[in-house]
C-alpha cells in the first residue's frame, strides 16, 4: 500500500531532511520508524530536501508498506516513534502512482525575520536582523522575482536548467516578526534563502535594486547573500 503523509519538524535538531551516513536526518528517523512498523526496510521519498536547520510545517513524504494498517493506526504508531522533533499530521492511503516529489503542483515556503528586539529564545527559529530593514525596498525586490526567470545566480551548485516561475510573494508582520511567503511550482537548492538574502541586503541599504536586476536572467555569475537556514520553513505542498 502506498501512503502520502504530512509531517512537521524542528530542523534545528537535524542535519537536514535527506538521509546521510551517520548523521541524524529527518529521512533517517522516519525510515527507521517505518521499518520497525513494517518489519521490513522502508524507503521514504520527500517532497523537498530541506537543508540543515530548515524547518517544516507541511513537508510531504510517500512510501509503500507491506502490512495492512489503518491511516489513523499508522499515524499513531509513527508518532510514538518519531516525536518530539517530528510530528505526523496526516496519513492518507493513495494510488501507487502518487509520488511525494514528482506529483507536486505547488510549494509554499516562508521565511521569518525578527525586526524587533533580539530574542535569544528565537535564535534557532527566525533570522534576527542586526539592521533596520526598509520593507518597501524589500517588496520592490520581491516584485522583480515574480514570473518566469532564470534563477542561476540564486541557486547553489551547477544545474543544466535553473529557470523557474514564482507565482506570488506575500509579506506579513505580526508581533515584530516579518514573514515572507513564496509560492512556486518548485524551488532549487538554497533558492529561497538566496532570494531573501538579496532582499535583506537591499533592505539594509548595502546593495541597490539594480544588482538584483543584473542577477536575474544573467549568464554571468554574480554572487549575492544567503540568508541563514533558521528562518526558513517548508509551509505546505499541493498535489
Amino acid at each position: 500500500m502506498n501512503y502520502l503523509v504530512t509531517i512537521a519538524y524542528d530542523g534545528s535538531k537535524f542535519f537536514g531532511f535527506q538521509r546521510l551516513n551517520e548523521e541524524m536526518s529527518v529521512q533517517k528517523v522516519l525510515e527507521e520508524a517505518l521499518s520497525k512498523i513494517n518489519k521490513k526496510r522502508v524507503l521514504v521519498k520527500g517532497a523537498g530536501r530541506t537543508d540543515r536547520g530548515v524547518h517544516a510545517y507541511g513537508q510531504r513524504i510517500s512510501f509503500k508498506l507491506d502490512i495492512s494498517i489503518t491511516e489513523n493506526g499508522l499515524k499513531e504508531a509513527l508518532n510514538s516513534l518519531v516525536k518530539p522533533y517530528i510530528y505526523v499530521k496526516e496519513v492518507i492511503q493513495v494510488d501507487d502512482n502518487v509520488h511525494a516529489r514528482f506529483s507536486v503542483k505547488k510549494k509554499r515556503y516562508c521565511y521569518k525575520i525578527n525586526i524587533g528586539e533580539f530574542n535569544p529564545l528565537l535564535s534557532d527559529y527566525v533570522y534576527q536582523s542586526e539592521y533596520h530593514l526598509d520593507i518597501d525596498k524589500m517588496k520592490e525586490v520581491a516584485n522583480l522575482y515574480l514570473g518566469i526567470h532564470d534563477f542561476k545566480n540564486f541557486v547553489s551548485g551547477e544545474r543544466k536548467d535553473s529557470r523557474g516561475i514564482i507565482y506570488d510573494i506575500i509579506f506579513d508582520i505580526k508581533d515584530n516578526i516579518l514573514v515572507i511567503t513564496f509560492e512556486a511550482k518548485s524551488f532549487y537548492r538554497y533558492m529561497v534563502r538566496n532570494l531573501v538574502g538579496m532582499m535583506i541586503e537591499v533592505g539594509r541599504g548595502k546593495e541597490e535594486v539594480e544588482k538584483v536586476l543584473q542577477m536575474l536572467d544573467s549568464n554571468n555569475s554574480i554572487s549575492g547573500y544567503t540568508a541563514p537556514a533558521c528562518g526558513l520553513y517548508l509551509e505546505s505542498i499541493e498535489y
